[in-house]
């Protein structure tokens, strides 16, 4: 655990260090805050719906993650594979698993940072009026299940290749097809293939999450995604080491 912690306040160290945190998180909070409070498409902002709740933000911000994480993520392995940091990291005491569970975690610690940054929007919102509490919560804890889910799919992007923009752009299609896609097929569906489908939807289940039901197949959901990711991205270290 301890080499585990070492690799991810390394690796949020390197985000901090580079304007990478930076842009994303100015951008992040940006394109949320505006489309939340000022613009709305199909006048869902704040002030034209009148209602007191952060739903729009969760609804905005699920879909800029799929941006966001793999911008994170694209560099994480494919970066040190290319640079050969990477050879350098894995000769030391660390495990396969242990640098790709660290920059996981440092990955997550991150997008909790940007969260955090929200949370004004939070405080404002209660003091203009009654705010759903119990629905807030559920919508950041599902970001963050989300979060995890879609940094686990970009890690494995990222180890199969030491192209960034090959991770992006591989990391974008696999977050939009189970944050988008899925969701957009399985509603042309019917039966028992409509049903699977539907559940392999990452946005069906952010949204039970973000009205404030934490539904434990919602939480299993998020984390056999994150493992999967995870395990597979080990698996491609282990295959490399052993080519090597």
């Amino acid at each position: 655990m301890k080499n585990i912690l070492i690799i991810a306040k390394r690796e949020l160290r390197t985000f901090f260090d580079s304007l990478i945190a930076y842009i994303l998180l100015v951008v992040f909070l940006v394109l949320t805050g505006f489309l939340t409070w000022i613009y709305g498409i199909g006048n869902g902002d704040i002030f034209s719906s009148g209602i007191v709740s952060l739903r729009w933000f969760f609804y905005y911000a699920q879909f800029t993650l799929i941006f966001l994480i793999p911008a994170l993520t694209m560099r994480m392995i494919a970066e040190e594979k290319n640079s050969g940091t990477l050879e350098v990291l894995l000769t030391r005491a660390v495990t396969d698993w242990q640098v790709v569970a660290g920059k996981y975690l440092g990955g997550l610690f991150m997008i909790c940072i940007t969260l955090a940054f929200t949370l004004p929007y939070y405080f404002g919102l209660a003091y203009l009026g009654d705010i759903d509490h119990g629905a807030t919560l559920g919508g950041y804890l599902g970001l963050v299940f989300l979060s995890s889910a879609y940094l686990g799919i970009g890690i494995f992007c990222s180890s199969i290749t030491n192209n960034q923009i090959v991770a992006f752009l591989l990391a974008i299609i696999l977050c939009a097809a189970f944050g988008i896609v899925f969701e957009i097929v399985s509603g042309a569906m019917s039966g028992s293939l409509g049903n699977v489908i539907q559940f392999l939807s990452a946005n069906d289940h952010f949204a039970s999450m973000q009205r404030g039901v934490i539904d434990l197949r919602d939480v299993i959901f998020f984390l056999s995604l994150t493992v999967l990711g995870l395990i597979l991205a080990e698996m491609q270290l282990v295959k490399r080491n052993i080519l090597a």
